[in-house]
């Protein structure tokens, strides 16, 4: 670690067992297929058969979908991998 205190995967690493599932928020506008665009570039990036395991709410006026996934990564680099992917997909607002 640097003076300037842990970096971002070091940090995942302290605070996170990996190998195991790692929980993503991803909020968006619901149009265009916001969760399949989501879906499928998880699944393209860590390489997955099927859909990481999901849940999905609209918010209650309806502007916003709130996606939870759970993917089981194997490194702190695939969270960061992932995140990268979110601020590229039209719809997306958010995601922690």
């Amino acid at each position: 670690m640097s003076d300037e205190g842990p970096t971002f995967i070091e940090l995942l690493r302290i605070n996170h067992e990996f190998p195991g599932p790692y929980t993503f928020k991803v909020i968006g506008r619901p149009e265009r297929a916001l969760v399949a665009r989501v879906l499928l570039a998880v699944r393209e990036e860590l390489n997955l058969d099927a859909d990481p395991p999901f849940t999905m709410r609209q918010s209650s006026g309806g502007k916003y979908i709130a996606l939870t996934l759970e993917p089981y990564l194997m490194a702190a680099e695939e969270v960061v991998a992932v995140y990268s992917l979110f601020k590229d997909i039209e719809g997306v607002v958010t995601f922690v």
